[in-house]
């Protein structure tokens, strides 16, 4: 057991909504423990800490470090190199950090398309001299800079060492009290570790198929059907990302009436989430029923089956022909 106070702690978001800082409040009383048991020395979503103050503390000051977000911009790049520095641990917690998530999307797109969409063809802005942010700009009262813009959205382990992940999007509140408990008690799994359950989200679904397993020969969105709590959503037709998801998350959404999106992450044996993923579906098609056909029928192939993995997936961005 730690010392009370013994432990040193850090919190740090990167491009992310901010959910996975509420989701270390979501641990309720179990967050009573932790500051009981440990100082927190940086998280700037909660309290008023410099970059500096980190800069200028000793190497491996921070015991631990949870960094969400992916890495979308050059300060967010620069603070991950910088705690990784300053830290003994560094945990990506949530989607984002540990496979890209959301804002990975924009892989599909580079920085000057982005720029030009959001600045000057949305219906809304009003821009006519096309300008688009820079990294520095002069003003009469002196020089403006903002963080360069990269063109990949990258994980957290794509530009430093990570010791730990956390799956979810966010990460369930008894998922993040189990990794706080486990730290607190010096019992930790060995580096590299995902800390969540090896199985998928099917094998913690209540949706099992009963009897003979059904076929599909079309593909639904969510509310084109009335579904049960009993029919699996991916045999009525309706992608779900259980059999290519890692679990944990309790199938939170398919108890919902929701299809699984994919939050959690590949699967310990199938690193390539989305290619696990169409191999799952095409093994229930209807005999006779060509794959491309079925392909044709999803309205958002990426955001289907790479809305939180594209980052981390083999082919991590849209192939720019020359």
């Amino acid at each position: 057991m730690i010392e009370e106070g013994n432990l040193k702690l850090a919190f740090y978001s990167a491009a992310a909504c901010g959910g996975c800082d509420v989701a270390i409040l979501d641990i309720n009383e179990g967050l009573l423990d932790l500051i009981e048991a440990a100082d927190i020395e940086f998280w700037p979503t909660a309290m008023d800490v410099k970059i500096d103050d980190v800069k200028e503390m000793p190497d491996k000051y921070i015991d631990v470090t949870f960094f969400n977000g992916a890495i979308r911009i050059e300060e967010q790049e620069y603070m991950a190199k910088l705690l990784r520095e300053k830290s003994k641990i560094l945990i990506a917690y949530g989607s984002c950090s540990y496979i890209g998530g959301i804002p990975g999307l924009a892989n599909l797109f580079n920085r000057m398309e982005i720029f030009r969409r959001a600045y000057i063809e949305t219906a809304s802005t009003s821009n006519p001299d096309g300008v688009v942010p820079k990294t520095q700009v002069d003003i009469p009262e002196g020089r403006l800079e903002l963080p360069g813009f990269h063109d990949d959205v990258k994980t957290l382990a794509q530009v430093v060492e990570v010791d730990y992940y956390v799956p979810g999007c966010p990460p369930t509140a008894e998922s993040t009290l189990s990794v706080v408990e486990a730290m607190l008690r010096g019992e930790l799994p060995p580096r590299g570790s995902v800390l969540a359950p090896p199985k998928s989200v099917c094998d913690e679904c209540p949706r099992n198929p009963k009897g003979e397993k059904k076929r599909i020969s079309e593909i639904h969105r969510i509310h084109e059907v009335t579904p049960d709590s009993e029919r699996c959503l991916l045999e009525l037709g309706i992608p779900c990302m259980g059999p290519a998801t890692r679990g944990g998350c309790g199938a939170r959404c398919p108890k919902a009436n929701m299809p699984c999106i994919g939050c959690g992450g590949p699967c310990p044996d199938a690193p390539e989430q989305g290619a696990a993923m169409l191999s799952a579906l095409a093994s229930i098609i209807e005999r006779g029923v060509k794959m491309e056909d079925i392909e044709r029928q999803i309205k958002d192939p990426i955001g289907t089956f790479y809305m939180f993995s594209l980052p981390s997936s083999i082919i991590n961005r849209r192939v720019e022909r020359k």
